[in-house]
């Protein structure tokens, strides 16, 4: 799956522009949240001067729609998506201790979307209603898997979502952070899962370890989307806890994980696949995953 690579360098070479005439996303973060380490999973999308001759490293960057974390969309039911249980990681609270034993696959997106500055990002339609100007932007025919991608992100984001959700699709880092501080405040950290292996690991048992809780009642968790620059699906909710988890897998690779347990599931569509995976109804017990590497939760601290 390849974008036009020429629109792709056009692009991120004008955020570079942009980037030198106001502040970056990296000052903006430090500039609002000093005290708060940026995660891997958001460093890993910033677009740098270095990388702005080296022609490879754009299109590994910023090419390709290929994961689906939109299963972890609670409105989303299971007849709406293709995709295998062992994709994402449910589990039960209870089976949360020391010692515990669980099948996961922990995917590396190596085809990673990078942040736009937020004034680049402002100036891009980003609405279903202009998909026809979005496809010609990027040269993206219409029946492409690419623009089939960008059109479900799309409808995901101007979905109504569950009832007592707050939900914002972040075009930038800078619109990520002021959702998610405006949220919790800004005295919040941001984590995300870092899985110590250079690619993909294989779908094998995992043991935790040890873990620790981050945080309950309330949480941002903002989930990475299919799109040709950086999108994030943030929804606020007031029924959750988060973990970091010590995991370590078969073959000896190491998991720093995050995990969030969702204690009122019973506005979930009955139909999302956490409930087939667990064979649990709605509401009845706390549902909880691991989250992507390429995902990120904010904890109040």
């Amino acid at each position: 799956m390849k974008f036009n690579l020429l629109n792709v360098y056009a692009l991120f070479s004008l955020s570079l522009i942009v980037g030198s005439h106001a502040v970056t996303p990296k000052a903006y973060w430090k500039s609002v949240l000093p005290n708060s380490p940026m995660p891997k999973a958001i460093k890993d999308l910033l677009y740098t001067a270095e990388e702005k001759n080296t022609n490879a490293g754009v299109g590994k960057r910023y090419i390709g729609v290929t994961h689906k974390t939109v299963i972890l969309i609670y409105s989303v039911s299971m007849d709406e998506l293709k995709v295998d249980p062992n994709e994402v990681s449910f589990f039960l609270e209870n089976d949360l201790h020391e010692g515990t034993e669980m099948k996961l696959h922990f995917v590396k997106d190596d085809k990673k979307a990078a942040f736009l500055p937020r004034q680049v990002a402002d100036s891009i339609p980003f609405s279903s209603n202009k998909l026809p100007q979005i496809y010609n932007k990027f040269s993206i025919k219409s029946n492409s898997v690419e623009a089939k991608s960008m059109k479900q992100t799309l409808s995901v984001c101007e979905s109504k979502g569950i009832e007592g959700e707050e939900k914002y699709c972040a075009t930038s880092l800078e619109s990520m952070v002021d959702f998610s501080t405006n949220k919790l405040g800004k005295q919040v950290k941001a984590i995300s899962t870092e899985v110590n292996a250079e690619g993909s690991t294989p779908l094998q048992k995992y043991t935790i370890e040890g873990f620790k809780k981050l945080a309950s009642d309330k949480a941002v968790v903002c989930h990475k989307q299919n799109y040709m620059y950086a999108v994030f699906y943030c929804h606020k909710t007031v029924s959750v806890k988060a973990y970091d988890v010590s995991l370590v897998g078969a073959d000896g690779s190491k998991v720093k994980g995050v995990a969030v347990c969702h204690t009122d599931t019973a506005k979930w569509n009955p139909k999302h696949l956490a409930f087939q995976v667990l064979k649990v109804k709605p509401g009845s017990v706390p549902v909880c995953h691991f989250l992507p590497e390429d995902n990120v939760v904010w904890v109040p601290y």
